[in-house]
């Protein structure tokens, strides 16, 4: 019986096992399931069954290349790590000191708790802690981010920082749980554009799951024009059902810059979100912005991306970078997904049973049967395939 000293639990109501099923990476591309002892929270922690999990773009690098994630100052294969970071789920057990949430509480997690002592930390900014990739091994000190330093969500149980929960009703379904950090990171891009968008115009670039977030919380805070571009036309249209006031396929339209400044009455936007990656995308995003306008980065290209630095120079252009979901963003979006703001359900497509991960991460690679944003959950009641309509 899991029962460590100095951690509430709660048997005949949540039992807790000793040992676990979890996914561990082995060589890039390889995953194992396989028996691994269930954590222990530590002070300011709590132990989080998983009951659902998304698979992330930032996933799939992980899995087949390595980075973003660093495991004992390296690439993660074959470490007896744990990927996963996008997941939501049920207290079970609290550790030393833990009063802000009770056994039985439905949370989300946000992936960063940072060190909380560093200058960044302090200013709010814990998805940039000084200490990130510092520290190995002692969590207790450096920065911890769940599925890319530290084990991540691929299995039944994992450690969380009380600071990383975002507490979510019943009503709220799993799958829409682990849709929270997704819109904070949307939240956290308008954030640092301003926040203050009612009225604004904006362009979204990229309607993966980020930038399609981005145009539902966008037209949430008021945003006039929310425009989306992109080259799928099945997402775009769950953009317009997000809000966006127009879409562009950029593979039927010659001169994606000259069609986003005529739906915004043949001027620049005022703020543009660039979630795409592609490699043309930022010197799109500075000439679509009128001057004086701000670009967020939102997407981690891959590769080195040439920008022209005059042409922001020369009209006063403001470009900001986001990692993650900073700045308290995900209790902010979660609030509107709880007032019904928005419906973040359009963008789930797919569940799948932890024990077919495989599958699922290849329906999210592949975009099998128009796949979005992948789920799987660790209940046993998640025994089949689900695709939204």
């Amino acid at each position: 019986m899991y029962a460590p000293t100095g951690v509430k639990t709660n048997h005949n109501e949540f039992p807790v096992p000793e040992s676990q099923r979890a996914w561990v990476l082995g060589e890039p591309g390889q995953l194992v399931f396989k028996e691994k002892p269930v954590p222990v929270p530590k002070k300011a922690e709590v132990l989080v069954r998983i009951d659902a999990v998304a698979i992330c773009a930032t996933d799939l690098e992980i899995i087949y290349h390595g980075p973003p994630a660093s495991i004992q100052g390296g690439l993660p294969f074959n470490k007896g790590f744990t990927p996963g970071h996008e997941y939501m789920g049920t207290v079970v057990a609290l550790g030393t000191g833990v009063d802000e949430y009770k056994l039985g509480q439905r949370v989300a997690v946000e992936i960063h708790a940072g060190c909380g002592q560093c200058k960044r930390c302090r200013e709010g900014m814990y998805t940039s802690c000084h200490n990130y990739d510092l520290k190995y091994g002692d969590v207790d000190k450096g920065h911890r981010a769940n599925g890319l330093t530290t084990d991540g969500g691929f299995c039944e149980y994992q450690v969380n920082h009380v600071n990383t929960l975002v507490a979510i009703p019943d009503e709220m379904t799993d799958e829409e749980g682990t849709l929270v950090v997704t819109a904070g990171t949307a939240m956290y891009a308008l954030t640092e554009l301003g926040g203050l968008v009612a009225g604004e115009s904006v362009c979204v670039t990229g309607p993966g799951p980020i930038g399609l977030m981005v145009v539902a919380v966008a037209k949430a805070l008021g945003a006039q024009p929310v425009i989306l571009t992109g080259t799928r036309d099945n997402r775009l249209e769950i953009g317009k059902r997000l809000g966006a006031d127009a879409v562009v396929n950029i593979r039927k339209t010659p001169d994606v810059v000259a069609e986003v400044k005529k739906l915004n009455g043949g001027k620049g936007v005022d703020y543009v979100v660039e979630c795409s990656a592609a490699t043309s995308a930022v010197n799109d995003a500075v000439r679509m912005v009128n001057r004086g306008g701000r670009v967020c980065l939102a997407a981690f290209a891959h590769e080195e991306v040439p920008v022209d630095v005059a042409h922001i120079v020369r009209n006063n252009i403001y470009m900001y970078g986001i990692r993650g979901e900073g700045k308290s963003a995900t209790h902010r979006a979660e609030a509107f997904m709880k007032q019904k703001r928005f419906d973040a359900t359009l963008i789930h497509t797919h569940t799948f049973p932890l024990d077919d991960l495989p599958t699922a991460i290849r329906y999210a690679k592949d975009r099998v049967e128009d796949a979005i944003k992948v789920v799987v959950k660790a209940k046993s009641d998640a025994v089949q395939k689900v695709a939204a309509e």
